[in-house]
């Protein structure tokens, strides 16, 4: 009888230990919640990321303007009519 009561102690002592500490434990289990949590703040910095370029792109193939405000910033560009100024500071 002491020996089945010993043997039930140590089978629990070691799902214990393995429920706290063995792999898929609580220990992993918080680490993993943090990984979730981080991983899902920035699968939302690129979703708005994404939106704001899906809707660049809309606007580039449907407007003037941006194609024009593209130009204007990126490659320089002036109209027939415009004097462009660089000032150096």
């Amino acid at each position: 009888m002491k020996a089945l009561v010993a043997a039930l102690v140590l089978v629990l002592l070691v799902l214990q230990w393995r429920l706290w500490v063995g792999d898929g434990g609580v220990a992993e289990l918080h680490q993993l919640e943090n990984q979730l949590t981080v991983q899902q703040q920035e699968n939302e910095a690129l979703r708005l990321r994404n939106q704001m370029l899906e809707n660049e792109v809309l606007d580039l193939k449907n407007g003037l303007e941006a194609v024009e405000e593209r130009a204007r910033s990126d490659l320089g560009m002036t109209r027939k009519d415009e004097t462009f100024y660089m000032i150096i500071e």
